[in-house]
């Protein structure tokens, strides 16, 4: 498999393997492309609990990025957890020294066994000074009801928080409705000219620790190798689901969901 584009990723470390920065180097590189890291936080982790976190300090994840962008200049920038306002102002420095324009922002404020990844003062300083940077927003129902203060419960909710979003200076939003309780999963794409809302079957599994991690980096990937910003989000939902369809079924908890759906092996290897 040739290489199609080169990813920064800007995120945490999950000792489980399952989400994190481990499942955004395996979506990457399952989808054709090369995967490069910038390392905020180490977290102790399994899929039923995170058990510790130990940031990575602001100064250093700023070289991190600087430092590997100097020598292979990224087509795309996936970030996820960033857990003070000191770790999201040192980014967004970055980025602005970096300069690359397809940036996607999965703002990771909830794990998926319910601990609090991030604090009121960084919440805010997320607000202020990082997601008008970047190109798109991928937020989940728990983590936009922080953002926009709103409660979510039906689809016209969804809608409603997003255009709270567009209000901030968000260029484009994709509101994931997972956490909906449905007979199908319905997520918002939205931006000041189009709504497009994705609807698909919802997969009956306690196996999808780490999907929202996996979604943004699918759809970075995506977006990095030419493909328009809708389309990107459309494969990344139908990569995402093949995922959870596919699962491996490990660990007692919130199990991970299969990366590797999308490669085929070469016979050879069979």
């Amino acid at each position: 498999m040739k290489i199609k584009s080169k990813i920064l990723i800007i995120a945490g470390s999950d000792s489980s393997g399952g989400a994190g920065i481990q499942a955004d180097i395996k979506t990457v590189t399952a989808l054709g492309g090369y995967a490069m890291t910038a390392v905020t936080a180490v977290t102790v982790q399994n899929t039923k609990e995170v058990s510790a976190v130990f940031p990575i300090r602001p100064q250093e994840i700023e070289k991190q990025i600087l430092f590997t962008c100097k020598d292979i200049k990224p087509d795309g920038i996936k970030i996820g957890m960033l857990h003070s306002s000191q770790v999201i102002k040192s980014v967004a420095n970055a980025l602005k020294k970096v300069k690359v324009s397809k940036v996607v922002l999965d703002p990771v404020m909830v794990a998926k066994g319910g601990a609090r990844l991030i604090n009121q003062s960084a919440i805010k300083t997320l607000k202020d000074k990082l997601i008008k940077k970047v190109y798109l927003i991928t937020p989940n129902i728990p983590e936009a009801e922080v953002l926009t203060k709103t409660k979510i419960n039906t689809l016209e909710d969804m809608i409603h928080a997003a255009n709270i979003l567009l209000k901030f200076g968000v260029k484009n939003v994709l509101l994931k409705g997972g956490h909906r309780k449905s007979q199908y999963m319905e997520d918002i794409f939205l931006n000041r000219k189009e709504i497009k809302i994705f609807k698909n079957k919802k997969i009956k599994t306690k196996n999808t620790h780490g999907t929202g991690c996996t979604l943004s980096s699918a759809i970075a990937t995506f977006l990095s190798c030419g493909k328009p910003l809708k389309k990107s989000c459309e494969l990344g939902i139908k990569y995402v689901n093949q995922a959870i369809g596919s699962n491996p079924n490990y660990g007692k908890g919130h199990g991970p969901i299969n990366h590797l759906n999308s490669m085929i092996i070469n016979k050879k290897f069979k």
